[in-house]
């Protein structure tokens, strides 16, 4: 069995979610570690036990002679530095957003198929078993036809959040705030229940809102959005995210059915008939995943997904999330979310 050399590019806040589930695999290793500041490179290192660290990943590539990178970079480098990964001959699995533009979104999917290297994109919350509870109910066909779907995220971000990173807040190097950030997961599981990108629920037009409410003078993007996802079937869906709450709250996601209602809060999840028959799924609170540290709500889901992903490698397929179909779906979407707020119109799909 072929085990694949992964280096780990950006050793931030998020690189242990993908890390410490790698030296889990039995088909992978990390075996180096690689940021601008040394000393986290090294930290992150010692955490994945591996030694080798580095401050130019292009350099990590080809000394390591690596197979795969994943990338836990500031938004505005996803696209450039997965395109070099690729070209260097490493398949990539990249953290959301894919891009912060559809044409790097684009030249991501193009660099993937000139290679023939694998490009995955992180999602995980489509792992959760609430998500998984919803989305067999809505394929099985007993919640009948979708008639509406809403989300509602209302978060807490400090400006010492914003203050703190040279990048966050920014339209250039953030690509956003409020939707692309915070709400893009939970945006990402509405349109996927409702068959965006798997049953030919195509987008029809979207009318979008945004504002800086409460962040005025430290940020650029928004800091609030609220809108209206309109599919070519007829369903609407609804969002509204903030990020200015007290606290994190758990995230909300509903959907009306012909024959029933599905709903989510946080990661737990209900489907209710109208006959009476009811289907619920919470997180097993056996099923965990030591990530060395983080936010203990991000649950094993990054895990799954991260095996989904080697599983595929190692059989020569596509993993379930590729950067292909989140281009033609999520990415699509969130682009023409910031294209209507921006422009304050509607913008037809």
């Amino acid at each position: 069995m072929k085990k694949f050399k992964v280096g780990i590019i950006g050793c931030g806040r998020i690189s242990p979610f993908h890390g410490m589930p790698v030296q889990a695999q039995e088909n992978a290793k990390v075996v180096a570690c690689c940021d601008l500041e040394l000393d986290r490179a090294k930290a992150r290192a010692q955490l994945f036990g591996c030694k080798k660290v580095y401050t130019d990943y292009e350099e990590m590539i080809t000394k390591e002679k690596l197979d795969v990178v994943h990338i836990c970079l500031p938004h505005y480098l996803h696209a450039p530095v997965a395109i070099r990964a690729m070209e260097l001959g490493c398949h990539v699995l990249t953290e959301k957003p894919m891009a912060i533009s559809m044409q790097q979104a684009k030249d991501m999917v193009a660099a993937s198929k000139k290679t023939g290297r694998t490009l995955g994109v992180i999602f995980q919350n489509r792992y959760n078993a609430g998500s998984k509870l919803v989305k067999k109910a809505l394929d099985s066909g007993i919640l009948g036809k979708i008639l509406a779907a809403r989300c509602h995220v209302t978060w807490c971000r400090t400006p010492e959040y914003y203050t703190s990173s040279n990048w966050k807040g920014t339209w250039d190097k953030e690509g956003g705030g409020a939707i692309i950030d915070q709400a893009i997961h939970t945006i990402d599981l509405m349109c996927w229940f409702v068959g965006y990108g798997d049953k030919g629920a195509n987008l029809d037009f979207v009318d979008v809102s945004i504002a800086n409410r409460n962040h005025k003078g430290v940020i650029e993007v928004e800091d609030c959005a609220d809108g209206l996802i309109a599919f070519k079937d007829g369903v609407k869906a609804s969002f509204w995210c903030m990020n200015y709450y007290s606290h994190d709250a758990a995230i909300e996601i509903e959907l009306t059915c012909e024959l029933g209602t599905a709903k989510i809060i946080a990661e737990e999840a209900k489907v209710t008939l109208y006959d009476g028959r009811e289907f619920v799924a919470k997180p097993n609170p056996t099923e965990v995943f030591d990530y060395g540290g983080g936010p203990s709500y991000w649950g094993a889901s990054h895990a799954k997904q991260i095996d989904d992903f080697y599983e595929a490698l190692s059989e020569g397929e596509n993993p379930e999330i590729s950067g292909e179909l989140i281009l033609n779906t999520t990415h699509k979407l969130i682009m023409a979310l910031y294209d209507s707020g921006k422009k304050n119109k509607v913008v037809k799909l």
